[in-house]
């Protein structure tokens, strides 16, 4: 008897152990979708600089995959303002590969900003995507 126990026991753990690793899965394979064409899966779209000091390092990035099954051909980035300056990969991205715009904010500006970068390219069902920028830069501490 204590035997067909500790079997059924047992087999209750090992049917979940496996659920919970096919649930992941696909989670997994839901996060980045594959598509006909080119394809533009950014790992975010928006990125918080959260508080920075006036004249900090304004650089960050957005990084995309290509999960289409075509090149991804980037043809323009803009950014909302002149404070924003995107840079766009200029060789075609090919299927499954990493891509990276990077965008640099002028952070001479001191307060809060939410700015925007518009990309255009040939992705499938999104030729143009705006990815947002937002954070507050503070003001040089006052010298006494």
């Amino acid at each position: 008897m204590k035997k067909i126990i500790l079997f059924a026991m047992l087999a209750v753990v090992g049917i979940t152990a496996s659920n919970a690793q096919a649930k992941k899965t696909t989670a997994k394979a839901a996060k980045v979708a594959k598509v006909e064409g080119a394809g533009m899966a950014f790992e975010t779209e928006t990125i918080d600089y959260g508080t920075i000091a006036h004249n900090a390092d304004g650089k960050r990035e957005f990084v995309f995959v290509n999960n289409g099954n075509k090149p991804l051909i980037i043809t323009n980035t803009q950014g909302s303002c002149g404070c924003t300056v995107p840079t766009t990969p200029k060789e075609p991205i090919a299927p499954g590969a990493k891509g990276i715009i990077g965008v640099k904010y002028a952070t001479d500006r001191v307060g809060a900003f939410t700015k925007t970068v518009t990309v255009t390219s040939n992705a499938e069902g999104q030729p143009t995507k705006v990815l947002t920028i937002k954070g507050t830069v503070l003001p040089d501490p006052v010298k006494s």
